[in-house]
């Protein structure tokens, strides 16, 4: 029987800091660090514009499981859409453009989205 890792930001290590971490992201962020539209903290999950914390460099890409410099706030579907991926700069001209994570297609509006 294969043995499944839990990742150390959700029971481990990093817990502890991650929570602590969250909370003042919570407190101190407003817009989706994805797509840089405001986050309504109002809203709960399952709701797709819910808040949640995102980690810049995920962990499964060697990024920091509780580092706040690692974590932003974002809508739970603009995380989703994210999930692992990175981006990669393609030339010299491009280390100079500003890398984020707001390069992600908008699929559908979200706004008008009514929950059951």
């Amino acid at each position: 029987m294969a043995q499944t890792r839990n990742r150390p930001d959700k029971d481990g290590t990093h817990r502890l800091a991650f929570d602590r971490n969250k909370k003042k992201i919570m407190a101190t962020q407003t817009i989706c660090g994805i797509c840089g539209k405001p986050v309504d903290k109002d809203l709960r999950y399952p709701h797709p514009l819910s808040p949640c914390i995102d980690h810049i460099i995920p962990v499964a890409r060697g990024g920091h499981p509780s580092d706040i410099e690692n974590l932003q706030l974002a809508h739970w579907t603009c995380n989703r859409a994210k999930s692992d991926k990175l981006l990669r700069r393609s030339s010299k001209a491009a280390e100079n453009e500003l890398i984020s994570n707001r390069v992600l297609p908008q699929s559908c509006d979200w706004g008008a989205y009514k929950a059951k």
